[in-house]
């Protein structure tokens, strides 16, 4: 890797996401060469050596930049901690809102998770010139935004993830069972004909709705595009419609977007 090439992390609540990027951000939206998923609350850190080493000569020839945007605090810490063991010569970058490239039109946008601007940072990469946007992130939480025609960050809303929402009908209830809801690769029946099919399809079900029903109210009657990521991302789009276009690695390109070439030090 030359000394431009950049590493962008991603440390979210349920997993800890890294991607190889190259450091030349040219236009449109950069995909990552390589990418590696660690658990969100005790990540494997040792596995980053092993996957540079994998990478092969591109890592070997220089220092990478390495540029973490974290929603999980502790998490964030503990990987500073293991790059300035292991890799004490790579600049490191913790981002903030100050270094993204996006107008963010609200009172406190230091308040704003730094996820979802740098999804709405990547989502600007690939919206038509002058039409707004929607980003659906369907990860833990799940949040809706809206990017106005020129581009700025105008808020939008959160609520809870399928798997979180799977959980809390376990924990406060007395009979409901825990059921794996994390990810869907396909949509359950409407129609539950059993205690937990019917946990499944008001799960699913009641999360598209809501998401469908929010880009209709954030549209305004526009015509925005809308873009999807996260781990539910792709059977959530199918669901949405041909307008609804899926992005796996909306987070990571919009960290890459941002950080350029600019390292600093965390």
């Amino acid at each position: 890797m030359s000394a431009a090439a950049i590493i962008a992390v991603d440390v979210g609540n349920a997993r800890t996401k890294l991607g190889l990027f190259d450091g030349e951000v040219a236009d449109g939206l950069p995909e990552p060469r390589r990418t590696l998923q660690l658990a969100g609350e005790s990540p494997e850190l040792p596995r980053i050596g092993s996957w540079l080493e994998a990478a092969g000569e591109p890592i070997s020839g220089g220092k990478p930049a390495w540029l973490i945007a974290s929603v999980n605090r502790p998490t964030a810490s503990r990987l500073i901690d293991w790059l300035r063991e292991h890799r004490p010569g790579d600049p490191v970058t913790l981002l903030a809102v100050g270094d993204l490239p996006l107008v963010v039109s609200l009172k406190r946008p230091d308040m704003v998770g730094v996820d979802r601007l740098l999804d709405a940072v990547a989502a600007n990469r690939l919206r038509e010139p002058g039409r707004p946007a929607v980003v659906v992130d369907v990860g833990t939480a799940i949040t809706v935004d809206l990017i106005s025609a020129d581009g700025a960050f105008l808020g939008g809303a959160i609520m809870p993830g399928i798997g979180m929402s799977a959980r809390a009908l376990h924990e406060f209830t007395d009979l409901l069972p825990q059921i794996a809801m994390a990810e869907l690769s396909s949509p359950p029946p409407a129609l539950g004909a059993a205690t937990v099919p019917a946990m499944r399809s008001g799960l699913f079900w009641g999360a598209v709705g809501a998401i469908r029903q929010l880009i209709e109210q954030l549209s305004g009657g526009g015509n925005p595009q809308v873009f999807l990521t996260g781990g539910a991302g792709p059977t959530v789009a199918e669901m949405l419609g041909s307008s609804a276009r899926y992005v796996p690695h909306l987070t990571l390109a919009g960290i890459a977007v941002s950080g350029g070439r600019r390292p600093g030090r965390a």
